[in-house]
């Protein structure tokens, strides 16, 4: 392995514009302020890791250092002063960004792999059905079980959009078990399960929500932002008094707005409607896509909005095939996604990576059509700044917040170290994830969660899936 940049074979890169790093973010509590249950931060460098910062002016290193303290990355090169602070040996370990998650409905988890094989026992109808018996406490056993499975996957941000909100009671359980995971990303307030489509939400609990926003979300890793409806259902068209009002209230409250549209190839014209009534806008976020045309493409990246892709559930629905290279040479900012673990069954980001690009190059004929280095940029980098926060997270450069993996290579999967990005891509599972640090705190070491306990989890949520089968009837 040799370096790749001139920065890489000369040293440390010492931190540069400090306060430019969290411009994205909401404001950072005091360096003493502790989330109860989370490791605290510290000071440590990691030695002698084949590093992949993700930063086209810094490259790789090889070996080389990470210098991060309280949360903070000081220095990344080839050598690094820290004799101070501790150290983990990253030899034999390939240390990148976490990967970044941009849509995913964590709160039902608890139905993974519970779509069935007929039509009365699919994905939506299941969901629904399950969605509406949930209490509290079961959203909160499912979002922590996901958050869990995230960060033992080497997920170290993650946009939680959930469209399942009862009540604000249900609302505040889901935050509470994202929080209390130690993750970074947003969390997005959607429709309840069953929800009439001729009626408004609950926008007065979503305000209640954001004004309380400082104390529900602890430290501000995770920001707000609305789960929205849109304009299609697929039950028809929703009136415009009810999609306008949603979004409008959205967009008053300030607040970044999802919205799955044109979900499958046959829903043509979804995106184009969206454009004509002007309701793309840069800090609107389209899901899946499928269906937009070059022409669709082009008003979306004329509005700046951005994309979120989740092959594996698109597949598993039968929706089609997302259109990558498409989306991307349109010079859309795009994101990968879990999407749910209903049809995906598991969180393994690097299958996921791995899935999306052998979609692009099977579909073009081309063995080179797409990079596994790219398709990490797509998992790190690019996927912070679909979300908006690239200053923040997506790379491992001084001045952002430590948020990295210590992917192992000494396993028989990844044993024979060839090209780095190739074999994270395709060959990593998440068992080969030794370390996960999340803004400085560590969250997995030596292959096992620091913070979560599994198996006080998997109790928790089967006793929650038993408790739903009795509600329900199955």
């Amino acid at each position: 392995m040799t370096t790749m940049t001139a920065v890489g074979a000369s040293g440390a890169v010492g931190i540069n514009s400090f306060a430019a790093g969290y411009d994205q973010s909401p404001p950072r509590p005091p360096m003493d302020t502790r989330q109860v249950g989370l490791p605290a931060r510290g000071e440590f460098v990691v030695r002698d890791a084949y590093v992949m910062t993700m930063d086209p002016a810094l490259g790789d290193f090889s070996p080389g250092q990470i210098h991060v303290r309280n949360g903070d990355i000081i220095a990344v090169g080839s050598e690094v002063q820290a004799p101070t602070a501790a150290v983990i040996d990253g030899r034999r370990m390939i240390a990148l960004p976490g990967m970044v998650d941009t849509h995913w409905h964590m709160w039902n988890t608890v139905l993974r792999s519970f779509d069935g094989d007929t039509a009365a026992s699919g994905y939506f109808p299941r969901t629904a059905a399950y969605g509406k018996a949930m209490m509290p406490d079961d959203m909160y056993q499912s979002t922590r079980l996901a958050t869990a499975e995230a960060l033992y996957s080497g997920i170290t941000t993650v946009h939680d959009y959930c469209h399942n909100v009862q009540s604000r009671a249900h609302a505040e359980a889901s935050i509470r078990a994202f929080r209390e995971a130690g993750l970074r990303g947003r969390w997005s307030y959607g429709w309840p399960q069953g929800y009439p489509d001729t009626k408004i939400i609950d926008l007065t609990t979503l305000e209640g929500i954001q004004k309380d926003w400082s104390s529900l979300c602890g430290e501000g890793l995770f920001s707000l932002a609305f789960g929205w409806r849109g304009m299609f259902r697929p039950s028809g068209a929703l009136p415009p008094e009810i999609y306008r009002c949603e979004f409008d209230a959205a967009r008053a409250m300030g607040l970044p707005v999802s919205v799955h549209v044109g979900s499958a190839e046959s829903a043509k014209g979804q995106v184009g409607e969206l454009a004509r009534q002007k309701l793309l806008h840069p800090d609107v976020q389209l899901l899946h896509a499928l269906s937009a045309t070059e022409p669709e493409l082009k008003m979306v990246a004329d509005a700046g909005s951005v994309v979120s892709i989740s092959p594996r559930t698109e597949m598993r629905i039968g929706y089609g095939l997302p259109h990558l290279t498409e989306i991307l040479s349109a010079g859309i900012i795009t994101g990968i996604s879990i999407d749910n673990l209903v049809l995906a069954g598991n969180a393994n980001f690097f299958e996921l990576l791995n899935t999306a690009r052998n979609i692009e190059i099977g579909r073009s004929h081309d063995e080179f059509k797409i990079s596994a280095r790219r398709m990490l940029e797509l998992g790190t980098i690019e996927g912070a700044r679909s979300l908006g926060i690239d200053k923040v997270t997506g790379s491992l450069k001084p001045g952002k917040r430590a948020d990295l993996i210590l992917v192992s290579t000494r396993s028989l999967n990844l044993g024979l170290v060839t090209d780095p990005a190739q074999m994270i891509v395709e060959a990593a599972q998440p068992e080969n994830v030794d370390t996960v640090i999340v803004d400085g705190r560590i969250l997995k070491r030596n292959g096992k969660l620091t913070a979560l306990p599994e198996d006080e989890i998997l109790e928790g949520v089967s006793a929650s899936l038993a408790g739903l089968r009795r509600r329900v009837g199955t």
